[in-house]
């Protein structure tokens, strides 16, 4: 009993102190309305911004293979980029998390998204300041005339072609191309974006829980939570659209550019949609600035017997840390380290820590090259790969989370209810996914890598050589790709290559003809990879993307029921430095290595790199699928394996957990113990009465008494 009205004055206490924290003005309408109204408006601008932050996250993703492309680099390395976002959270979410809850919550999450714009138009910057878009051909144009074009060049012609001139343009291009490491801009760029993010979801989740009815706490962050769902939704459809728009548009006649989107050396308008992003996230940040700092009448007292008893038994140093909130930033410092160990010694909090962890290593790895999976395993364009994300997996992904909220309240799931319902989801979404693996495609027939150029399969892609009779004399270059396709559905890495003599046409018109190592129809080829031939895969990918479709609802409704569980599991004092430090460690050993190995193990399937103009290894141009498919699906599940033996043995001490706290709890009025807290008491009341010139009225009320 004494322990609750310990409980109830430390409440009183931190009431007088964000009054004195409020800065002088006019005095604010207390009623119940007003109340609720600011809540509401509050909620309303939180939606948005994680809307805004969602819409230009998913939007990075969705141009990792144009970024890619367009700075020919492999995918690890837009593994560093994408995870380099979670760099800016780790530098400062930690400060943030702790220090701005005692600050004006609402005016640092708009500095935030102000932060986050800047970022984001920083990575559309290097657009505007390098040289048009090249992408690699093997077409040159003969010496005698300027219709005709010679793929195929004898050893005579080849000299002709080189001179001085040629070589000067290539080495102003290489010393150029040197200076100039324009990724660079979108990595820091991202950085910021990390930096600016910070302090939207744990000050915001922590604002309303701290002042929603306990009832609605769930609906409305499920609301939130499927809001910024929503946002990938358009942020896909927006890669979509920029996809399909050539990124030097505008700037460059559209007839003479050879390749269409579906060529792996297309790339997108992707600095547009930056442009978009930012500006929708800079609007995003306006309405924070009109809000208060705290609402007159929060539930932070308001809390479930079952809660109360849980929360008060986390830890043994609860009582220590339940004083009055530090009046200056240094004492707040000396306050952090003890607040810490206090959060870790949570069991509970720990081992949900450690879940999230692995399934976050698995989540982030699979949706960051979901959209390159489907590009390179169903030989969809990026634009398509996008759009499917976007219309059929996001909606249904936000689906799940809402109704996850909406089972919470209806059923009035506990904290255990809410633990087994967000394991239950998660291993039957988890039994479906296993199914993907029948759901493969065959390699792409490419004469010389994964098939011979009879069309035969080889028992290895290294006997297959790219040089051999029908291409022997003409001087071709076996590190370009410039693919051709002949009648047969075979696909060639050059017309070069494909013994092709001479063409006619231009652009997408072209035609190659006299193309010695095509043996069926009239010895003709035409530009771009061969798409057609692969029917079998075709009627495969309806079911790839309903399987999808149905896993990710069944994983994302145990979403919020989880994410609830991991704010009733811990102190209401900590309840943002428990967001901001599991976010912290999510994104530190999840959010950055993930998208880095996962992409580096991608390389190791690589068939065919693309090589820069002065030389260097640049983005890969062709998979083997079988390789491709096993290494993605297998680590995606094999995270997922691992993160099941956490589940079982953190369900296991949540349940020991509570029941500890429902039969020790009458243990809890022993003479000794009532004594002790009956002595804070009365120096906290005394301290009260030293620091308060005003009457204060008792906040005790019987109900919200926890009867032990």
């Amino acid at each position: 009993m004494a322990r609750n009205f310990i409980r109830e004055t430390s409440f009183k206490e931190n009431k007088t102190f964000l009054s004195r924290m409020e800065p002088p003005g006019p005095t604010p309408v207390r009623g119940h309305h007003s109340c609720c109204s600011s809540l509401k408006m509050f909620v309303v601008a939180l939606s948005f911004a994680y809307f805004a932050k969602a819409l230009s996250g998913s939007y990075m993703k969705s141009t990792i293979t144009q970024l890619e492309r367009r700075f020919d680099i492999p995918s690890y390395l837009i593994g560093v980029i994408d995870g380099s976002f979670e760099i800016g959270n780790l530098l400062v979410i930690a400060f943030v998390s702790y220090f701005g809850a005692k600050l004006h919550r609402p005016k640092i999450i708009a500095i935030g998204c102000l932060l986050m714009s800047l970022g984001t138009f920083l990575i559309a910057l290097p657009h505007f300041i390098i040289d048009r878009y090249k992408f690699e051909s093997s077409v040159r144009s003969s010496v005698n005339s300027t219709n005709n074009l010679l793929p195929c060049m004898t050893i005579s012609s080849w000299m002709l072609s080189v001179g001085d001139h040629t070589s000067t343009v290539s080495d102003t291009g290489c010393e150029n191309e040197s200076r100039l490491s324009m990724w660079i801009y979108v990595l820091l760029g991202n950085i910021l974006r990390g930096i600016g993010e910070t302090p939207v979801q744990p000050l915001g989740i922590s604002y309303i829980d701290d002042h929603a009815p306990e009832d609605n706490a769930a609906i409305y962050i499920g609301c939130i939570q499927t809001v910024s769902v929503i946002g990938p939704v358009f942020g896909y459809l927006l890669g979509s659209l920029c996809a399909k728009i050539y990124v030097d548009i505008g700037f460059v006649n559209m007839e003479s550019v050879g390749i269409t989107p579906g060529d792996p050396r297309w790339v997108g308008a992707w600095w547009l949609g930056y442009l978009i992003t930012g500006t929708i996230t800079l609007i995003s940040a306006m309405p924070f600035w009109f809000l208060p700092k705290s609402l007159p009448e929060g539930r932070m007292s308001k809390y479930s017997p079952e809660r109360t008893r849980f929360i008060r038994g986390s830890s043994s140093l609860d009582h220590k840390y339940q004083a009055d909130d530090p009046a200056n930033f240094i004492e707040m410092a000396k306050d952090f380290l003890p607040s810490l160990r206090s959060l870790l010694a949570n069991p509970v909090y720990f081992l949900y820590l450690c879940v999230t962890v692995v399934q976050f290593n698995s989540l982030i790895g699979m949706v960051t090259y979901k959209p390159k999976y489907i590009e390179q395993h169903y030989g969809q364009t990026s634009a398509r790969a996008n759009f499917l994300m976007g219309v059929m997996n996001i909606p249904a992904v936000a689906f799940g989370m809402l109704l996850g909220g909406v089972l919470m309240k209806r059923l009035k799931l506990s904290i255990m209810g809410a633990a087994r319902l967000a394991l239950g989801t998660s291993l039957l979404g988890y039994f479906l996914s296993l199914l993907f693996f029948a759901l493969g495609c065959e390699n792409a027939k490419v004469a010389g890598i994964t098939v011979s150029y009879a069309g035969m399969e080889g028992a290895s892609y290294e006997k297959n050589p790219l040089f051999v009779n029908c291409n022997i004399n003409c001087v071709c270059s076996p590190t370009e790709w410039d693919p051709v396709c002949d009648v047969d559905g075979l696909t060639y890495v050059s017309p070069c290559l494909a013994g092709c003599r001479t063409s006619r046409g231009s652009g997408m018109d072209m035609v190659y003809e006299q193309c010695t190592c095509v043996t069926k129809g009239n010895q003709t080829a035409y530009p771009g990879q061969c798409r057609h031939h692969r029917e079998s895969c075709q009627q495969v990918f309806p079911y790839f993307l309903a399987l999808s479709v149905l896993t990710s609802f069944i994983i994302s409704l145990g979403g919020t029921p989880g994410y609830m569980l991991l704010i009733r599991c811990i102190k209401p004092e900590l309840k943002s430095l428990a967001l901001g430090f599991h976010t912290l460690t999510t994104r530190t050993l999840a959010g950055i290595p993930a998208p880095i190995y996962f992409g580096a193990i991608i390389d190791t399937t690589c068939l065919k790199w693309g090589h820069k103009r002065c030389g260097g290894k640049g983005a890969c141009r062709i998979y083997n699928t079988a390789a491709y498919r096993l290494a993605y699906l297998g680590l995606t599940l094999g995270l997922r394996t691992a993160s099941f033996f956490l589940c079982a043995l953190g369900l296991l001490v949540l349940q020991r957990h509570i029941k500890r706290q429902e039969s020790g709890a009458v243990f809890n009025g022993n003479t000794g113990s009532t004594v002790a807290e009956l002595q804070v008491l009365r120096k906290e009341e005394s301290n009260s009465s030293h620091s308060d010139q005003s009457p204060q009225i008792s906040d005790y009320d019987p109900e919200r008494e926890t009867h032990l």
